[in-house]
């Protein structure tokens, strides 16, 4: 069963867009490898001074396997938005319930 991932940024959201914009082709580079690692579903989702990672993986450890060997390029992307935190990626397994849509 796969896993949902959140990891919360403490960073300026328009500041974020503008750094994806500016390194639209290494965002995608990126994006691309994690699919081959194990990714089904990615977003960002903008809060009052904070960025989102939702993420669906296959598993937590693919996430952080991808995480690993990814770090140095996301990390980079990271600092030059001004992520002020650590971000620490929280897993989540979707329970089998009636109402599940």
């Amino acid at each position: 069963m796969s896993v949902m991932m959140g990891l919360r940024l403490d960073v300026d959201p328009d500041r974020f867009m503008e750094v994806i914009a500016e390194n639209a082709e290494l965002v995608e580079s990126v994006s691309q490898r994690s699919r081959s690692k194990g990714a089904i579903h990615h977003m960002f989702m903008a809060g009052e001074g904070e960025v989102m990672v939702a993420d669906e993986w296959d598993s937590a450890d693919s996430f952080l396997a991808f995480f690993a060997e990814s770090g140095a390029e996301i990390g980079s992307l990271m600092q030059q938005a001004g992520v002020l935190n650590e971000p620490q990626p929280v897993f989540w397994q979707p329970l089998d319930t009636p109402d599940r849509f």
